[in-house]
């Protein structure tokens, strides 16, 4: 059930804020809970437990985040000059307190492509953690790895959008540990399947180019904490033919 920051530390965090960290991380991070299978093309659910960072509807050249005065464009987060489809993107940030297991917001037949960081080690994304759990913010300028780390691109067709959208998975500074649960390409997947896993702090970017079909419109806020396959983030509906 999607929370604000504040209700979701108090409700999700606290509990587990005096054991170790080493309890946390062998124990807590790696839980993988039962969840219930929700099948509704009226929406796309969440790809990933987390804070939403920014929802935008962009052209590929356009800033999605200024960080420190550089524009982060599409075609950046997908390391693809050439895409040219305007969408909606929304990135969505997993703290070290969230289920670090991805699933699929809706349904089709699924590729992916990984891409290595492009300076010999990931960003850190300790900051932007530390200022949503601190102080119930998150600072722009703190995005800096979103230019940097490595990140797996998913692209998945959906035969009822007629069209592809893309799962961006982005991995944390000293995590090498985008794991797909399974290996060959082009392989059908179902709404709410679990279909990979990044380790440790990362980032999850659903990107949808927009229709000439369909509308599609965010349902939650920047700021708000949603939870894999469980929140819906995306209300699709057909467009009227006048």
């Amino acid at each position: 059930m999607a929370k604000k920051i504040q209700d979701w530390l108090e409700t999700d965090v606290r509990p587990y804020c005096e054991k170790p960290i080493s309890w946390v991380s062998q124990f807590h991070f790696f839980r993988d809970p039962i969840r219930p299978t929700y099948s509704d093309l009226s929406y796309f659910f969440s790809p990933a437990d987390g804070i939403i960072l920014y929802q935008r509807k962009v052209h590929p050249g356009e800033c999605i985040v200024e960080i420190k005065g550089r524009p982060y464009s599409l075609r950046d987060a997908m390391r693809d000059p050439g895409y040219s489809a305007e969408s909606l993107v929304i990135g969505i940030f997993m703290t070290f307190f969230d289920v670090h297991t991805n699933r699929v917001p809706y349904p089709g037949t699924v590729s992916y492509a990984e891409m290595d960081p492009i300076d010999t080690f990931n960003h850190p994304m300790l900051d932007v953690e530390k200022s949503i759990l601190k102080e119930l913010r998150i600072s722009s300028d703190s995005l800096d790895y979103l230019h940097h780390n490595q990140r797996v691109l998913n692209r998945i067709y959906s035969v009822h959008l007629g069209q592809p959208y893309y799962l961006l998975q982005i991995a944390d500074y000293d995590v090498d540990c985008i794991v797909p649960f399974k290996l060959k390409q082009n392989q059908p997947v179902v709404q709410g399947q679990r279909f990979s896993q990044v380790r440790y702090g990362s980032q999850v970017d659903l990107i949808v180019p927009l229709s000439s079909r369909f509308e599609f419109e965010p349902v939650q806020n920047d700021g708000d904490h949603v939870e894999a396959g469980i929140d819906p983030v995306i209300r699709v509906t057909e467009k009227s033919i006048c």
